[in-house]
């Protein structure tokens, strides 16, 4: 860690994000004094103080500790979530100690390590989930930032070394470019962060910008991708599934990579987007030089990330199925993974939009996606960072999607409180609900209230 050295302290505005909760934990075992704001007390904030992370709910700068102001010593860590009016990322930047982004941190850790990168539009979370536990179990000394929970490991942080280290690049903010990549691989690059990016020709170059990092290293793309590097497919690539078939809801495959074929390997989880994320995770860790028997026992013991397909009730009566899609080609890969699952039965969605700007620059999109399920509940938008823009709201996706020739049975605007209400009024067995804003706490209620009854 010599790039961090000289820090001995480290205070984090918005520690209990996903990202960010992560970054804490490490320095805190690397013997850092880690501290921090968020705006509200959380499970992963918990688990913070739990570890001996001092975290306050105010805006107050005073209560800081003042070892964490010294200008020599400290540095601050901010999301680009924080507004830049926030008062203690003002007074912070006053006193002349270093304010950074969390991208900026996560770049100077990268420098430390051999670093290992999962970028892409969409599946960077699972699959990177899914490299950290192949590497994990295959008892590599790997520390992993990701961005969501895992499984059975209940944390979005694993440690058991520092020779190799697995990271999330996330495209946001060109958040990833801050990286210093080893072995990278990119899952996706539609179109998304138009309100940052303005239009798809300038996102997809970020992609561009981001692979020539890796010049002179190794590259693995999506067969799908017009990048340069080692191609990763279900239909064809360096790296591919060949002889799939799936048995209860799982794949069983055999893994075409450069020096021959890896027989009999099994994925536990659902949706052909979740095989190819398999066979990203696997390439580059057999590309980092991991034994591919240990890959492969390691594999079929993949848990799942939280909200990625998770199943919250399966029962004869009803089946949940909780997941982060956000994104119209998300939406698509849900619903083929739920076909392959339930191909004779009914299937309604609930739908929270995510952002007024993605709402407003994929309506059409949104429309073709939802429209495939049998019944559609739409809750309204979910700002997160952004202020209304007029006249873009869940009604008019709503209209959208009822105006299309082969429209659901079913297309219905909703509040949360008669969530449960409408789920029961569709008479569905399969129910899926998507969305990255909320909705997941109002899943854990109806779960726990129907578990209970």
């Amino acid at each position: 860690m010599k790039e961090l050295e000289h820090l001995s302290h480290f205070y984090f505005i918005g520690i209990g994000g996903i990202g960010m909760s992560a970054l804490a934990r490490y320095l805190n075992e690397q013997g850092k004094k880690v501290a921090g704001y968020d705006r509200v007390a959380t499970s992963l904030t918990e688990k913070l103080e739990a570890e001996g992370i001092a975290i306050h709910y105010v805006d107050h700068f005073e209560m800081i500790p003042k070892e964490f102001k010294n200008a020599q010593t400290a540095q601050v860590i901010y999301t680009p979530a924080v507004p830049v009016d926030f008062g203690e990322l003002v007074r912070f930047r006053e006193s002349g100690v270093t304010t950074i982004k969390r991208a900026q941190l996560l770049g100077q850790i990268s420098r430390t390590m051999t670093c290992l990168a999962i970028a892409g539009t969409h599946g960077k979370t699972t699959t990177s989930a899914m490299l950290a536990h192949l590497l994990y179990k295959s008892d590599i000394k790997v520390t992993a930032f990701l961005g969501g929970i895992l499984e059975e490991y209940h944390t979005n942080y694993i440690c058991s070394g520092t020779d190799v280290m697995v990271v999330e690049a996330d495209e946001f903010d060109r958040s990833f470019m801050q990286l210093d990549p080893d072995i990278a691989g990119i899952t996706a690059m539609d179109a998304d962060h138009l309100d940052i990016y303005g239009d798809a020709a300038t996102f997809e170059k970020t992609f561009h910008d981001f692979a020539a990092l890796l010049k002179g290293k190794t590259l693995l793309i999506n067969e799908n991708l017009d990048l340069k590097g080692l191609q990763i497919g279900l239909d064809s690539g360096d790296y591919q599934a060949l002889h799939e078939v799936i048995i209860d809801g799982a794949y069983h495959f055999d893994l075409k990579t450069p020096k021959g074929i890896l027989e009999n390997c099994y994925l536990k989880l659902p949706g052909r987007h979740n095989l190819s994320n398999a066979l990203m995770a696997m390439a580059v860790a057999l590309e980092y030089g991991v034994d591919a028997g240990k890959l492969q026992l390691a594999l079929a013991s993949f848990p799942g990330v939280e909200r990625r397909f998770t199943y919250r009730m399966d029962t004869p009566n009803r089946v949940l199925i909780d997941d982060y899609a956000h994104h119209p080609a998300e939406i698509k890969a849900v619903f083929q993974a739920i076909t392959e699952m339930y191909p004779k039965e009914k299937k309604l969605v609930v739908f929270q939009p995510h952002l007024f700007s993605r709402t407003r620059d994929f309506m059409d999109e949104f429309a073709l996606a939802l429209s495939q399920f049998d019944k559609v509940g739409l809750l309204a938008i979910y700002p997160a960072r952004e202020l209304p823009i007029d006249g873009i709201h869940s009604e008019l996706l709503c209209q959208k999607i009822t105006s299309l020739e082969n429209a659901p049975e079913v297309v219905r605007v909703i509040e949360k409180k008669d969530l449960e209400e409408f789920i029961k009024e569709m008479h569905i067995r399969v129910v899926v609900m998507l969305g990255a804003g909320d909705i997941g706490v109002e899943i854990n209620q109806l779960t726990k209230k129907w578990s209970d009854a």
